[in-house]
C-alpha cells in the first residue's frame, strides 16, 4: 500500500572544488569561494531536517577528485551525522569525479547513511519517518572515472514497494556540454519501469519527462562563470496516490549571473557607467541576500562604441564597478558593441567604405570565399607557436562572426577619421 512521503534529489557538490582563474578576487571574496560548497552542503542538511523529508538521495560526484581532500570527506561525514540525529536516511552512488577507486580517508559511515558499490546495480528500502515501507532506491556507482558502458540497461525494478526511484550518474540523450558517460536514452529509462530517476552529470536541472520523472537536480553550487543562476536541489513530494510534485530548493552561497546592457542612445562615459551601476544593483538583488559574481557584457550600437574598442576604457570602467561591493563582484566586463553605420547606404556608396562593405557581403554569400580570405589572413598568426597552439580550434572553424566585426571595426575607424573613406574625385 502506498503512503505518502518526501524526499530530497541533489547531485553534484564537487565538494572543495578549487575555482580556478579567479586570482584577482579580493581576499575575503575568494575566501568565501573557496568554502561556497560547504555551505551549500550546510543548507542543504538545513533544508531536510526544517522540511521533515524522509530521506536524501544524492547521485554523484560528492567530491571534486577521485583523491577526495580530508577536509571534504570530514564535513560530509558531520554532515551525516546530524541527519541521522534527526532520522534522515541519505543514499548515496559515485560518479566521475569521485569514482570508487580513489583515495580516501578510513572514515565510518553513520548507519543512516547506505552508499551504493560498482559491481552491480543494487536496491534498498527507503521508510518513512513513521516507519512505513516508502520506496526501494536502486543505484549503481563508478568504480573508474571513465564509465562508458550503459549502466542504466542492467537496472530492473523488484518487486515489494509501492515506489521506486533510480539514481543514475549519466549523460542522458548525449548531452554535448558533459562528457559521455554512463550513456542512455531517455526513451529507455522511461520504458524501464521506475517511478523516479534521480539523475546527477549534468550540472544544469532539468526535468526530462513526468510519469515516470526523470530528472536532473542540477548541482549545488555554481562552480564557474558557465555555471549560472540559482544552484540547489529538488523536494520531492509524493502522494499517497503517487502524485509527484517537485519544489526548487536555492542552496548556492555565491550565485553567477549575466547581464547585457546597451549602449544605444548614450553619449558620455558618465552616463554608461551611472547605468552600469544601476545594472549591478538591479543583479544584486537577484542574488536574494547571496553574494553575485557578475559578467556584463556591452551591445548595441551608438557614438560610445569608438571608445569601448578601447582596452584602456573597458578596464576603467571595470575597476569602477569593483570599487561598489565585494557582495556584488564585477569579475568581467566585455565590449561587443557596434558603430553607428548607414550599412544601407554603404552598398551603393562609391568610396573605400563602399567598396569594403560591399566586399564582405560577397564573402558572407560565399563560404568557400571567406574561409580562403580569413585563412589567409589569419596564417601569420595561426603559425605562431602560443597563438597557433591556444586558438587551433577557431583557425580551423573561422567563425563567421569574425567578419561581422572586422567589417564593424574596419568601417567605424575610417567613420572616426572623418574622411568617410571617400575615393578621391
Amino acid at each position: 500500500m502506498a503512503v505518502p512521503f518526501r524526499f530530497i534529489h541533489a547531485a553534484d557538490l564537487h565538494l572543495d572544488s578549487p575555482f580556478r582563474g579567479m586570482s584577482k578576487v579580493p581576499e575575503r571574496l575568494k575566501e568565501k569561494l573557496m568554502a561556497s560548497t560547504f555551505s551549500a552542503l550546510r543548507r542543504l542538511t538545513e533544508t531536510a531536517i526544517q522540511e521533515q523529508v524522509d530521506f536524501i538521495v544524492i547521485s554523484g560526484d560528492l567530491y571534486d577528485e577521485a583523491d577526495r581532500s580530508l577536509k571534504a570527506q570530514l564535513q560530509l561525514l558531520k554532515e551525516w551525522e546530524r541527519l541521522q540525529q534527526h532520522g534522515i536516511a541519505v543514499f548515496v552512488i559515485h560518479g566521475n569525479h569521485d569514482p570508487l577507486n580513489g583515495a580516501r580517508a578510513e572514515l565510518k559511515l553513520p548507519p543512516n547513511v547506505t552508499q551504493f558499490g560498482a559491481n552491480q546495480m543494487e536496491y534498498r528500502p527507503a521508510y518513512c519517518r513513521n516507519g512505513e515501507l516508502a520506496a526501494f532506491v536502486y543505484g549503481m556507482s563508478y568504480g573508474k572515472r571513465h564509465v562508458t558502458d550503459n549502466l542504466a540497461a542492467t537496472y530492473m525494478p523488484a518487486e515489494g514497494a509501492p515506489f521506486h526511484i533510480a539514481m543514475l550518474h549519466g549523460n542522458v540523450n548525449g548531452d554535448q556540454s558533459h562528457d559521455p558517460y554512463a550513456p542512455c536514452s531517455l526513451e529507455e529509462l522511461v520504458g524501464k519501469g521506475f517511478d523516479y530517476w534521480a539523475l546527477g552529470h549534468i550540472h544544469t536541472r532539468r526535468v526530462l519527462h513526468e510519469y515516470p520523472h526523470v530528472v536532473y537536480s542540477g548541482n549545488i553550487q555554481g562552480r564557474n562563470p558557465r555555471e549560472t543562476g540559482p544552484k540547489g536541489c529538488y523536494l520531492v513530494e509524493v502522494s499517497a496516490l503517487q502524485a509527484v510534485q517537485l519544489n526548487f530548493v536555492p542552496l548556492d552561497e555565491i550565485r553567477w549571473l549575466e547581464a547585457g546592457l546597451s549602449i544605444t542612445g548614450l553619449t558620455t562615459e558618465q552616463e554608461l557607467l551611472q547605468r552600469l551601476e544601476e545594472l549591478v544593483e538591479q543583479l544584486a538583488l537577484e542574488g536574494e541576500g547571496r553574494t553575485v559574481m557578475l559578467r556584463l557584457l556591452l551591445q548595441g550600437q551608438g557614438p560610445l562604441h569608438q571608445k569601448l574598442a578601447e582596452t584602456a576604457t573597458i578596464r576603467a570602467l571595470l575597476e569602477q564597478l569593483q570599487q561598489l561591493s565585494v557582495e556584488a563582484w564585477v569579475y568581467a566586463l566585455e565590449g561587443n558593441t557596434k558603430a553607428e553605420l548607414r550599412l544601407s547606404e554603404l552598398e551603393a556608396e562609391d568610396s573605400f567604405s563602399g567598396e569594403l562593405f560591399r566586399l564582405t557581403q560577397r564573402l558572407e554569400a560565399d563560404q568557400q570565399a571567406w574561409r580562403r580570405e580569413a585563412a589567409a589572413a589569419v596564417a601569420p598568426l595561426a603559425d605562431h607557436a602560443k597563438l597557433g597552439r591556444l586558438l587551433r580550434g577557431q583557425w580551423d572553424e573561422l567563425p563567421r562572426h569574425w567578419l561581422e566585426q572586422a567589417r564593424e571595426l574596419a568601417i567605424g575607424l575610417l567613420m572616426a577619421d572623418g574622411s568617410e573613406g571617400r575615393k578621391d574625385e
